[in-house]
């Protein structure tokens, strides 16, 4: 068994969190052949992030594979790309950026299929995921990219998102009831959670701190290390373990700079991507029991679904797949839900 799905296995033990990629290039059988250049990669998460983590690795990674010929440079935090990660795509599209690393929920505004990864409770557990980004439905994600004038490298896996908020803890469907909850600007995430008797309220990211502490919003849902990096558990009493919907990263380069590679130094970047893919797994796996101490530490109370109450969810939320197979495409949601014998 593959490395990663080991690793996956383990978090889904854990728990069943957003995150940055660096490097350099060089090649995966012969680094002494690549030449030298360097490669600006622009990131949306801060170095310390679990992004951030993996992101060192990768770059390690990378200059132990071209002998340090080729270099990249990282800027994290959204700087390349004034916090706005959706320019991001665009300026990685028309070349302006070399490389960078985005979830698939922001690829999701230029190419629908990426919906698919978030699908709520499509995946059993992390496992899945990690089959299902490493098998046919992945490697179709990225090629679909290609469009855009984006190569995608690889995708890397993102622990589960979950939710925070000040009113209650959620232990079955109805617990969402008059609950105003951020979601991303997303119709997914607003139907699933509008279906479970939520407000869900689209709101940019970086206003929701402040609308957690004045009460606007009740709570939020994100990958576990968000409540931590960002202190929402300053503002938070509850975090329930919900597992509600899973996304991806993608480790993609404009395909002006990747066609610009000699052929040496694309197969040591994708070597050293593939590599980073295992690594992040497993450190999410490592860091999940961590994170949830940290969270215990400053007072958040925190719950886990019963099997009971998650497949009240799972039914919940079945019953709004035909409404986002739009959203996706329904030739794409069929063949993932058979790629996942469903």
């Amino acid at each position: 068994m593959p490395k990663r799905i080991l690793a996956a296995a383990a978090v889904a033990v854990a728990l069943t969190v957003s995150t940055v990629l660096t490097g350099c290039g060089g090649g995966a059988t012969g680094g002494a052949g690549a030449a030298s250049t360097t490669v600006r990669l622009g990131l949306g998460d801060p170095a310390a992030s679990s992004m951030g983590v993996s992101a060192k690795h990768f770059a390690e990674k990378v200059a132990e594979l071209s002998d340090g010929k080729v270099k990249v440079e990282t800027f994290p935090d959204g700087t390349l790309f004034g916090g706005d990660q959706n320019a991001a795509v665009n300026l990685l599209g028309n070349g302006t950026l070399d490389s960078t690393i985005m979830s698939t929920s922001v690829y999701a505004s230029f190419e629908p299929k990426m919906n698919a990864i978030s699908l709520p409770y499509l995946f059993k557990d992390q496992e899945e995921v990690t089959k299902y980004l490493e098998g046919e439905p992945g490697k179709e994600l990225l090629g679909s990219l290609d469009k855009l004038g984006i190569k995608g490298v690889s995708m890397l896996t993102r622990t589960p998102r979950h939710t925070t908020n000040s009113v209650r803890p959620i232990t079955q469907p109805e617990d969402f009831k008059d609950l105003k909850l951020r979601v991303p600007q997303n119709d997914l995430w607003v139907k699933f959670f509008g279906s479970v008797g939520a407000n869900p309220t689209p709101m940019d990211f970086k206003e929701v701190y402040t609308a957690l502490q004045l009460g606007t919003i009740d709570g939020q849902e994100n990958p576990l290390e968000v409540p931590v990096n960002n202190k929402f558990f300053e503002v938070q009493d509850y975090l329930s373990l919900t597992s509600h919907i899973s996304d991806a990263f993608v480790l993609g380069f404009s395909k002006k700079k990747w066609d610009s590679f000699d052929e040496d130094t694309r197969k040591v970047l994708q070597e050293a991507a593939d590599d980073t893919a295992d690594f992040k797994t497993k450190y999410d796996t490592d860091e999940a029991t961590k994170t949830l101490e940290k969270l215990k530490g400053e007072g958040v109370k925190i719950n886990e679904l019963t099997p009971e109450a998650r497949e009240k969810f799972q039914a919940a939320a079945q019953k709004v797949y035909p409404e986002l197979e739009g959203k996706v495409g329904k030739e794409f949601v069929q063949s993932s839900l058979e790629f996942l014998g469903r």
